[in-house]
């Protein structure tokens, strides 16, 4: 499987962000999927890179040639996809994956896994949506979700194919019931 992975540029300011790269990473790579994302070489998506080449696992970068001439791409990718801009870095990683991860990042990583829903929503793609919710990083987008959802303009049952994870246990639980 294909697995996308929206996350930090940064390391944030606690250890266990790292350390949840590093376990999503090195499961990536130890279950033979393969780690598509943003193809940085830098905070924690170098760390989930590391992890997953570490497991043995595959790894494809998707990157603006802006970003590759500010000396932020990754050195150890299996497959590597330049693109002129982010709307198409976006698309690409869109295109090549099959299930997708937003680790806490951002406003990049939000933007991201909120387009991967909205893709789903409108069944233009058929794929799973989790968000890495650890220590409670994603609590308040699951309240304005509640908030659409009261206000009429979000569906239960839309909202029902979001997952929110506390552990990359739970990421895996998700991912298998999904691949049976």
């Amino acid at each position: 499987m294909n697995i996308a992975v929206y996350l930090g540029s940064n390391h944030g300011n606690s250890p266990i962000y790292d350390q949840a790269a590093c376990d999503l990473g090195s499961w990536i790579g130890l279950q033979h999927h393969t780690l598509v994302y943003g193809g940085a070489g830098v905070g924690t998506m170098k760390t989930l890179a590391d992890h997953v080449k570490a497991a043995n696992g595959r790894v494809i970068g998707v990157m603006p040639k802006f970003m590759i001439a500010q000396g932020k791409g990754y050195d150890s990718l299996d497959e590597q996809y330049l693109t002129d801009t982010m709307s198409q870095r976006k698309s690409k990683m869109i295109e090549l994956a099959d299930a997708f991860i937003a680790m806490p990042g951002g406003p990049g990583t939000l933007e991201e896994i909120a387009e991967v829903i909205s893709l789903v929503r409108l069944k233009q793609k058929d794929a799973v949506c989790i968000l890495l919710n650890l220590n409670g990083y994603y609590d308040c987008l699951k309240q304005q979700f509640e908030v659409m959802i009261s206000s009429g303009f979000y569906q239960r049952s839309d909202y029902e194919q979001i997952h929110f994870a506390d552990s990359v246990k739970e990421i895996e639980l998700i991912l298998n019931r999904r691949a049976d």
